[in-house]
């Protein structure tokens, strides 16, 4: 497929996904859409050990591009359930399923829809001057790619009450302090530190990380019980790994070890 709305490639096992709209602030379109489910599907498929998800310009996503929702009097009103059952919807799914950590770097505002996407990453890390914005209260409609589930696990009932019926803009300083984000970083020191998480995770045990983020999204609806069944039967896989093998000899050989994903 050729991409005109997003930007990727795939490099020493970094997948780079940049969505590239940046003069509607990455907003989506069905041709988007398109693009990006095309995109996650080779991320596994050609080798990536991590997905890195960003935005060009000055905006991460501004979420669904109203100017293709219009509709002219005397028409049927729009499915919007549609888009979510059939773009917004897989898309989420595909972003927790994928057995590799997803990091998402927001470059700048993630609205509406851009900023649940956002939160279907593993690690989040926002510009200082980024921020997000929950607006669909504004539109009488109620957060969607994932907003009510995520939301309330990241910060809490209150604040989720909070940022989805008021549609305050939230800073990404606070959202850092309250949990919605792991980090974060100064406008100068973003990119560094973004390539720095993209390596990291290149050279890191990928089984043992796809395993603690399938045990982790798992546990927002297991028992206790289940959950320690759970964490047996992936431990019982993981040491038949050849990265578990490496860690324990670069452990007892005191040297560092050096992982291929398998």
């Amino acid at each position: 497929m050729t991409y005109n709305n997003i930007l990727f490639e795939l490099e020493g096992g970094i997948a780079r996904l940049t969505l590239n709209r940046p003069e509607k602030l990455n907003s989506f379109t069905a041709d988007m859409h398109a693009e990006v489910a095309d995109a996650v599907g080779r991320v596994e498929k050609e080798g990536a050990r991590v997905l890195v998800l960003t935005g060009a310009g000055r905006g991460f996503c501004a979420g669904q591009d109203l100017s293709q929702r219009v509709v002219k009097e005397g028409d049927p009103p729009l499915d919007l359930g549609m888009s979510i059952e059939k773009y917004y919807g897989p898309l989420v799914k595909r972003l927790r399923a994928l057995p590799m950590p997803v990091v998402v770097g927001v470059n700048g505002v993630a609205a509406g829809a851009g900023a649940n996407l956002a939160l279907a990453g593993d690690i989040v890390i926002a510009k200082a001057s980024a921020s997000f914005i929950e607006p669909f209260c504004r539109l009488g409609l109620l957060p969607d790619t994932g907003g009510t589930y995520a939301l309330p696990r990241l910060v809490g009932s209150a604040r989720a009450m909070g940022l989805a019926m008021l549609g305050d803009k939230l800073s990404a300083e606070k959202a850092a302090q309250w949990g919605l984000i792991w980090e974060c970083v100064p406008d100068d020191q973003f990119d560094a530190r973004l390539q720095e998480l993209a390596a990291h995770f290149s050279t890191a045990p990928t089984k043992g990380l796809a395993a603690t983020k399938l045990a982790l999204n798992q546990s927002l609806d297991n028992t206790l019980e289940q959950q320690l069944d759970l964490e047996r039967d992936l431990i019982r896989e993981l040491g038949t790994t050849e990265d578990y093998q490496e860690g324990v000899q670069a452990f007892l050989a005191k040297r560092a070890p050096v992982f291929k994903g398998r």
